[in-house]
């Protein structure tokens, strides 16, 4: 009984390693934006941290209180399916961002890796963040929306400028973060008008 517990024990201690071994790939997946005041594209390793420390520092500006821990667990792995799907940018005009049936299989295969529990409980907190319905989900991707407006401001309009994306997308994509907090969107709202003031967002219909 004693061996067959040690092994169920060295099974699950296998798979974890396993998967561990299998995420660290994330930090070689880039992403569209660059780091603040940076010329230097991040990757979705650095996203995941900024936007974990970002749900525990930023979290009293939630609207409503919030299980910060399952927001910081959103936030690690939310990406984590692009080791296979690949990173898609935000305003592409021809791919959906999310819900795809690539990322659901990345979902699958990678979580999978782990033991049973820990596979379900991961691929579950995957599906609430994309869904975006629980006050943690809204939460988190307040947090997911609001780093690279931060980037792009820091960078004379980042991605923006470099793919012609003009204010009225930026708007419509980033007032999402109002569903997580009214706060950090009236902070939001007010850069994306100043930016528009300087120059670095263009109104398209102006």
């Amino acid at each position: 009984m004693v061996f067959y517990f040690r092994q169920m024990q060295n099974d699950q201690l296998l798979k974890q390693i396993e998967f561990l071994k299998e995420i660290d790939k994330v930090k070689y997946i880039q992403r569209k934006t660059k780091l603040l005041n940076s010329d230097r594209n991040e990757n979705d390793a650095e996203h995941s941290w900024h936007l974990a420390m970002m749900a525990i520092i930023l979290s009293g500006h939630s609207n409503v209180p919030v299980d910060i821990l399952k927001v910081v667990k959103m936030v690690l792995i939310h990406d984590i399916v692009e080791i296979d799907s690949g990173d898609i940018f935000i305003y592409d005009t021809v791919q959906s961002h999310s819900n795809t049936i690539q990322e659901r299989l990345a979902a699958e295969r990678i979580f999978g890796i782990l033991p049973d529990e820990q596979a379900a409980e991961m691929i579950a907190i995957w599906e609430e963040f994309e869904e975006g319905i629980t006050d943690e989900a809204k939460f988190a991707r307040s947090m997911d929306r609001l780093e690279p407006l931060l980037q792009n401001v820091s960078n004379n309009g980042g991605t923006w400028a470099e793919f012609g994306v003009g204010f009225e997308k930026v708007y419509e994509k980033k007032k999402v973060i109002a569903n997580g907090s009214e706060a950090l969107w009236d902070y939001s709202e007010q850069l994306l008008n100043d930016s528009v003031e300087s120059g670095i967002l263009k109104k398209q219909n102006a």
